[in-house]
């Protein structure tokens, strides 16, 4: 049961819903975000929800079954959209594009990768500054100092940045510098770091975990929600399988299925989710048809000189020629659903 409560309550009002609560012998978990104050209630007894419906205080109250009830679109059917400031939003009803190298290189790598987003009319800009890579010996980020000048390129150029953050400690120094904190496929799981997470007040993209189901990232979600931070994206970029031609398995499943179980906006991956150039524009086309809210995938400048991930990056061309058919595939699928 979740229990939206108003927001000028009164502190007995309060208190007399919290006693009905226990009275049905139900676990009580306060969450106060952004947006508002809620009551998680779990418990098994029966009971009728009207005895709840008419007390003071209580804005709203919903029976959600499922076993994360806060990024649960059984309670929240309009969708969440999220405001990145200057006009920047992701949400239903419109498509994010974000691009860049996997990893920040240098100044100049930034420049150039700025101008090419300028130029398509691209307002988000990933790249990583912590690199967690399978081997020790490969380049592992440009740290801090790189991220700072990542911000101030992009910060003259009127571009959003979103960037992984690996451990808790990251966060603090991170936060002046990021307009989105990524945590990605590794970290799913690390509910110390989507506790710490729940604390900020920006926004945070989950990505599914390598062999992570549907309802283990909605549950990852749930974490950083009930730790005060109703800005959650939801980012699909594929899982591991016995498949072995292609990096991993972009499950286009899992998109539809996620905007149906949660109203968070959904982005989709596809080089990582693949791991092959060549595919990575047909499965990022299928994912808007899919329904995603956006797509995040790994440009650079000069992919066979990348310091990561290069097989699976486009060159600024190949990027130019996507970003055009994506809002063309956009334009389609909504004239579809009218």
């Amino acid at each position: 049961m979740i229990i939206q409560l108003e927001k000028e309550i009164a502190e007995e009002q309060k208190q007399r819903i919290l006693q009905q609560i226990k009275e049905i012998q139900y676990k009580i978990t306060e969450v106060h975000t952004q947006y508002g104050d809620y009551l998680i209630a779990i418990g098994k007894n029966e009971f009728d929800i009207r005895r709840f419906g008419h007390l003071p205080g209580i804005k709203d109250i919903h029976i959600v079954s499922d076993t994360y009830k806060l990024v649960s679109r059984k309670w929240k059917v309009q969708p969440t959209t999220i405001d990145l400031g200057d006009g920047v939003q992701i949400g239903e009803g419109s498509l994010a594009i974000m691009s860049g190298p996997c990893s920040i290189e240098s100044e100049p790598q930034i420049r150039s990768m700025v101008n090419h987003l300028k130029e398509n009319g691209v307002r988000i800009m990933r790249g990583g500054v912590f690199k967690p890579r399978s081997s020790p010996y490969t380049f592992r980020g440009m740290g801090i100092e790189g991220l700072q000048l990542f911000y101030e390129v992009c910060k003259a150029n009127g571009i959003k940045i979103i960037s992984e953050v690996m451990q808790v400690s990251q966060i603090e120094p991170m936060y002046p510098y990021v307009d989105v904190f990524q945590v990605g496929a590794r970290n799913t799981q690390n509910f110390n770091l989507l506790d710490e997470l729940g604390k900020v007040d920006k926004p945070v993209m989950i990505k599914r975990g390598i062999s992570g189901s549907i309802d283990e990232l909605l549950q990852s979600a749930e974490y950083v929600f009930s730790g005060g931070n109703e800005k959650i994206l939801l980012c699909e970029r594929g899982i591991r399988t016995y498949e072995t031609a292609s990096r991993n398995t972009l499950d286009l499943n899992a998109v539809p299925i996620l905007k149906e179980k949660s109203h968070l906006p959904v982005i989709v991956d596809p080089s990582h989710g693949i791991g092959i150039r060549t595919y990575v524009e047909p499965m990022a086309l299928a994912a808007v048809m899919a329904g995603a809210d956006g797509i995040i995938y790994e440009s650079h400048e000069k992919p066979e000189e990348a310091a990561s991930d290069g097989q699976q990056t486009l060159n600024f061309a190949e990027s130019a020629a996507l970003i055009h058919k994506l809002r063309k595939t956009f334009e389609l699928r909504q004239e579809l659903k009218v």
